[in-house]
């Protein structure tokens, strides 16, 4: 099968031309304590309202990720009786944010914050 362009290319060239895609940008990155600090966020509130199930492999943490979880509930457990859920929440959320920049401070692959 043959395919012939016509009128891409200027007259009587007869070569066709694509035109290049403009340049893309490439998301940036998410940096390590801000991934850290979304994925335990998020299954922190899920074991603090109950709704979590399994173990912290099953929530795809590291043991150390779960750590970070576990103090950020039990730090949010007494503000939620106290004050409610969502100030609870906030709780989680400055706990966690604080322990994952420590945790990735300095960590590599081949260092403590990926252990």
């Amino acid at each position: 099968m043959t395919v012939l362009a016509a009128g891409c290319g200027p007259p009587g060239s007869g070569v066709a031309r694509v035109p290049s895609p403009p340049p893309s940008s490439s998301p940036s990155a998410t940096a390590p304590e801000d991934l850290c600090a979304r994925i335990v966020t998020h299954w922190a509130r899920e074991v603090l309202d109950g709704t979590a199930y399994g173990d912290y492999q099953s929530m795809g943490l590291s043991n150390g990720q779960y750590g970070i979880l576990r103090d950020a509930v039990a730090a949010a457990r007494p503000v939620r009786e106290q004050r409610g859920a969502p100030a609870a929440h906030e709780v989680i959320v400055r706990h966690v944010r604080e322990a994952c920049a420590e945790r990735h401070r300095t960590g590599r692959p081949d260092e403590g914050a990926w252990r």
